[in-house]
């Protein structure tokens, strides 16, 4: 049976685990808010369900509570930032404040980040630029869980790409997806509920399909979206590719198979060629292309000619990229964040550890 938390309860409560390991008030603010933009949007494998294991990374002094983060390399438009080893709930609104602040000024800004850990959801970052009437772009590259098709080791991490557009009168579009078939946390869900996964999600070490949720824990793999070949695996494949190089191969960032774990207990890997985990964001002010009222009103044409395609039968409408989790930050906001018992029973555990009031 899941409790439902207020989002302020487990505001509260997130913010001050992350100032009991030594984050500065802004930086826990930060994260918390980082945090609970998944659960919120209901990404709830991404949320406070994950906060135990950014402790344990802190406690591995893989985390650096209180980092000097700094650009070590930029130009007009461009900018590397080493993370040193911040909460990627830290590093990434940091890198993608300064994306925003150089497309204020030359029209876009393009920034990645190495030294960094788990960011959480890549929506939240891409949708900072949404404000300023700016496009945002947020992706990462992330643990090693994923073979690339015909493959049977790990070789990727789930690697996320977030797209957030402004609108005029409608919502913007915020599209945020894996490159994986599915993301790792909601094999963990499944895992949590005793559930099967669905085919093509995942793969066991020998490389053949399987529906354990808990195979990755037993040396299986997940798959790229699409799953298998004949379905577009390569393209998904190649996705992830591409995140892995924007995110670790532009900043310095280790990359592929090197990617440190998120998990603490999982020894790091061996001859790393870079420095932690890896981002890319980007940011494109609209009117550096057309003035934003003309976007707009032209995004909103977009958006409600798709809304209102015909649909196959059985069907009740077609959505737009960011719906479905709007439609859950309105309900959670009201009635409370659910929380299924293993979490409920994580976050007791740091609340008796750091002595603070869950």
């Amino acid at each position: 049976m899941n409790t439902n938390f207020s989002y302020q309860q487990l505001y509260q409560f997130s913010k001050n685990i992350f100032l009991k390991i030594g984050c500065s008030v802004k930086d826990a603010e930060t994260a918390t808010q980082s945090l609970l933009s998944a659960d919120l949007r209901g990404v709830d494998s991404h949320g406070v369900a994950r906060l135990s294991g950014y402790i344990r990374l802190w406690e591995a002094e893989r985390v650096n509570a209180s980092p000097q983060i700094k650009i070590v390399h930029e130009t007009p438009s461009t900018s590397v930032i080493d993370a040193d080893k911040a909460l990627g709930l830290v590093a990434a609104p940091f890198a993608m404040q300064v994306a925003i602040d150089k497309a204020k000024h030359v029209g876009t800004g393009w920034v990645s980040v190495k030294n960094s850990n788990h960011f959480g959801i890549a929506g939240h970052h891409a949708m900072m630029a949404l404000e300023h009437d700016m496009i945002g772009i947020a992706m990462t590259n992330a643990s090693a869980l994923v073979a690339p098709t015909f493959g049977k080791e790990r070789m990727l991490g789930t690697n996320p790409i977030a797209v957030a557009i402004p609108a005029g009168i409608e919502p913007a579009f915020v599209a945020d997806f894996a490159t994986t078939t599915a993301a790792n946390g909601k094999l963990e869900i499944l895992e949590r509920k005793n559930l099967d996964a669905p085919a093509g999600w995942i793969q066991n070490e020998a490389g053949e399909p399987t529906t354990d949720a808990g195979g990755i824990k037993k040396g299986g793999m997940l798959l790229p979206l699409g799953g298998d070949r004949e379905h577009g695996s390569h393209k998904g494949y190649a996705l992830g590719a591409i995140v892995d190089i924007f995110s670790a191969i532009l900043s310095g960032a280790s990359y592929g198979p090197w990617v440190p774990p998120f998990p603490a207990y999982i020894p790091m890997p061996e001859n790393m060629p870079g420095e932690g985990i890896g981002h890319f964001f980007g940011v494109m002010r609209i009117d550096a292309f057309r003035t934003a009222a003309e976007f707009k009103e032209h995004m909103d044409k977009w958006i409600f000619r798709f809304r209102n395609t015909k649909t196959v039968a059985g069907q009740e409408k077609v959505l737009i990229p960011g719906d479905p989790e709007r439609e859950i930050e309105k309900e959670r906001m009201q009635n409370g964040i659910p929380l299924l018992p293993a979490v409920v029973a994580d976050l007791k555990g740091l609340s008796i550890k750091f002595n603070v009031p869950f």
